[in-house]
């Protein structure tokens, strides 16, 4: 999905080249030449805001302070003032960085990026664990030994991701097939043992490990 940048800023030039710019690399730019009309643009949910201190009417500090009530994506300032009182109060009226005029683009554009894959990282953290060099990625369902992708189907995927979030806990076939498939499924609980042959398979021919214990006459378990 493509990210939305709001770019406010009285500089019709300077609107006109960060929209060129940011646009080719495929972000989603919403502009405004003062603070009334980025207000309106606030509808848009941007994911992240360029802001000009510098402007007539509503500055962009006074403007921070109204915005931070409606939204709390990233807030970069872009503005001439150089001490460092002007941008300790740029950061404390709500914003997330500084970047002074003359900039390059390409230095905006890093900006940019990083704080979107901050935003990224606390809002869509990745849940990974970790089973000795075994790392399982259940945020995108990826699985590496030794930086080798171990590929698995959706349902021995399914099937892993219940065991190892549970380690150490058994569970019998009914139970796994009641959790993976759900409860109106329609089948046999006999095909979870040919899923976890083939999970066993492909992880002992990447690792030469066999993560899964059978406990005989009970079921399965993931070993701590």
């Amino acid at each position: 999905m493509q990210k939305k940048i709001l770019i406010v800023d009285d500089e019709p030039m300077l609107l006109d080249l960060l929209q060129d710019y940011l646009g080719e690399l495929g972000y989603l730019i919403y502009t405004s030449a003062n603070g009334k009309d980025a207000l309106e643009e606030l509808k848009v949910s941007p994911d992240l805001i360029l802001l000009d201190i510098n402007m007539p009417d509503m500055d962009g500090l006074a403007l921070c302070k109204v915005i931070r009530e409606e939204v709390a994506c990233p807030i970069i300032f872009l503005t001439a003032r150089t001490t460092e009182q002007d941008r300790i109060n740029g950061l404390l009226i709500g914003g997330d960085d500084y970047i002074t005029k003359p900039f390059s683009l390409p230095e905006v554009a890093a900006r940019i990026a990083a704080h979107l894959r901050r935003e990224d990282r606390v809002h869509n953290p990745s849940r990974i664990f970790a089973s000795g060099e075994l790392l399982v990625n259940l945020s995108n369902r990826t699985i590496h030994y030794k930086g080798t992708e171990i590929e698995l189907s959706r349902t021995e995927f399914d099937i892993l991701e219940l065991l190892l979030t549970h380690a150490g806990q058994v569970f019998d076939r009914e139970k796994i097939y009641e959790k993976v498939w759900g409860l109106s499924a329609v089948g046999d609980s006999s095909v979870v043992k040919e899923h976890i042959r083939k999970i066993r398979q492909k992880l002992q021919a990447a690792t030469g490990q066999d993560y899964i214990e059978t406990v005989w006459g009970v079921g399965y378990r993931w070993r701590k």
